[in-house]
């Protein structure tokens, strides 16, 4: 939590969240308002709660009902703050029985599409109308707090939302952060700049000068080592640090032997010296050394943890060859943080680890930087074009910390990376010559270690497997299958299984996230 805001996080909102899975999203709709938050969990102690300071709160969903005993309460420290407040889903109930409403189970529960029909006009949501918006709820309020008034309803809930307009308190009963919510987002701009009063400072220029005085002051006269990837996260964080302290950046490109097809040659020519950023850039062959130490691990969280050691390892050796080096910084992502559940706002459950995630080792002796650490993906390209990056760079695809280590299923051998190297090139490449690259937001290959017959010519061929993966999304918090044409698909199997000797078969990938990971491991 910023316990010392700086001048872009000094308006800002505060969400509790009570284990919402989409309180990420929530967070997301604020600050695309322009609008700095962040996330607390409910059980925070009241004293960080004042001390945070907000201009109002959002009260988040979950998964607990306020029919049963032990369910989690709003701490009194919320409502003694006299701002405004925001309830969705849980926070309404919550609200509701605190200033002494009743809810009760429903019998006819709501997960999904609902129509919304607003009963009179009101800030947050303006004037009368009906609505599509996306519900997920088992309770419902049954009799309004004494002092609110009925907002909206639907055919199942009677009170959809309502409010207390004279202490700027509402709550509405479906999900305005999910995509699938008619006016979401301007109700979540709605409350955080009309009803809160906070003016839209949370804007990538903005970020992009504070990053890069904060690591200014941070950094002062040592040096900075940094992983650069190639990827979007690593080239902003590598152009904050170009801006703020020039030639005490060094950046170290390694080669695990998991990368894309060329990927070396083309991060070697985009960061050369004669380039804008003009880094100070040192390449490290490792790919023995990295497929070694993979040998005969299979484990998904296995291989992540060899490939972040392994990367320490590496970075370290480099360091110590380096005069001054103090600091080591990561490109590492709010979602990144996250999925590893090494937040310091919740208490999620691991879905998978990030190398870059969780510290580093006691025996290394730097110390770590993390520009993007509270960035979502798009808040990150946004800053890279305020930056002035090229487009080709801040939009391309993302590409996993340990490479294709975790797009080959199983065990890894150099020889499946070689085959999947050529699959996922050529995936790509039809992508952007059937102008789809950009339609998508991410789009790989990924090898099967399971059999299959085929018959290539007369031949036949008893090979493993490429799976196509490619989602639609706009944080990564959540992702829909990408519905490619039949015919682009059919072509990009025909080149992969007659082009590379060890496919047999192509499959596509159509499972969104949730409940699917975007990366197969």
């Amino acid at each position: 939590m910023s316990s010392k805001p700086n001048a872009i996080q000094s308006q800002r909102l505060l969400i509790i969240d009570f284990g919402s899975q989409y309180t990420q999203l929530i967070a997301r709709r604020v600050r695309e308002a322009g609008v700095y938050c962040e996330i607390l969990p409910f059980d925070v102690g009241p004293d960080v709660i004042r001390d945070f300071a907000p201009r109002g709160v959002i009260l988040s969903g979950g998964p607990e009902s306020v029919t049963e005993g032990r369910s989690p309460r709003i701490d009194e420290a919320v409502f003694e703050l006299g701002v405004p407040l925001l309830g969705i889903c849980y926070g309404m109930h919550a609200l509701a029985t605190q200033f002494g409403g009743e809810v009760v189970s429903s019998s006819a529960r709501e997960f999904g599409h609902a129509d919304v029909t607003t009963v009179m006009p009101s800030k947050l949501l303006g004037e009368p109308t009906q609505r599509s918006v996306w519900m997920s709820h088992g309770d419902k309020v049954a009799t309004l707090p004494q002092g609110f008034e009925l907002l909206a309803q639907t055919a199942n809930a009677p009170i959809a939302a309502m409010m207390d307009q004279s202490r700027d308190i509402y709550a509405v009963q479906f999900h305005p952060e999910v995509t699938h919510s008619e006016g979401g987002r301007e109700l979540y701009q709605e409350f955080a700049r009309t009803i809160c009063g906070c003016e839209p400072l949370w804007t990538p220029e903005n970020i992009a000068e504070q990053a890069i005085v904060s690591m200014r002051e941070q950094v002062g006269d040592s040096h900075v080592l940094l992983g650069l990837s190639g990827g979007v996260d690593s080239s902003v964080v590598a152009a904050l640090l170009a801006r703020a302290i020039g030639d005490q950046l060094t950046c170290v490109f390694v080669d695990n032997g998991l990368l894309r097809k060329n990927e070396r040659d083309q991060v070697e020519a985009a960061f050369a010296p004669s380039k804008a950023l003009n880094l100070n850039l040192i390449v490290v062959d490792a790919a023995d050394e990295f497929l070694g130490k993979l040998s005969g691990e299979s484990d998904p969280e296995g291989k992540r943890k060899i490939i972040g050691n392994t990367f320490i390892e590496v970075f370290e050796r480099e360091s110590n060859k380096l005069e001054g080096i103090e600091w080591l910084a990561q490109g590492t992502i709010y979602p990144d943080v996250i999925e590893s559940a090494a937040s310091k706002y919740g208490k999620a459950h691991v879905i998978k680890s990030h190398h870059n995630v969780g510290g580093l080792p006691d025996r290394m002796k730097l110390k770590l930087l993390e520009p993007l650490r509270e960035l979502f993906k798009d808040e990150v390209r946004e800053v890279g074009v305020a930056l002035g990056l090229p487009a080709e760079l801040v939009y391309r695809h993302p590409f996993p910390g340990p490479g294709l280590g975790v797009r080959i299923l199983g065990e890894i051998h150099q020889s499946y990376a070689e085959v999947l190297r050529e699959a996922d090139a050529i995936f790509i490449e039809e992508l952007r010559a059937a102008d789809l690259y950009d339609a998508v937001s991410q789009a790989f290959a990924v090898y099967l270690p399971v059999k299959s017959v085929g018959v290539v010519g007369d031949a036949r061929r008893y090979e493993h497997v490429i799976a196509l993966r490619a989602v639609a999304t706009t944080d990564f918090m959540t992702a829909t299958w990408a519905e490619l044409p039949y015919a682009f698909i059919g072509k990009v199997s025909n080149r992969i299984i007659n082009e590379i000797e060890g496919v047999s078969r192509v499959v596509y990938d159509v499972s969104s996230k949730p409940p699917a990971t975007i990366e197969w491991e």
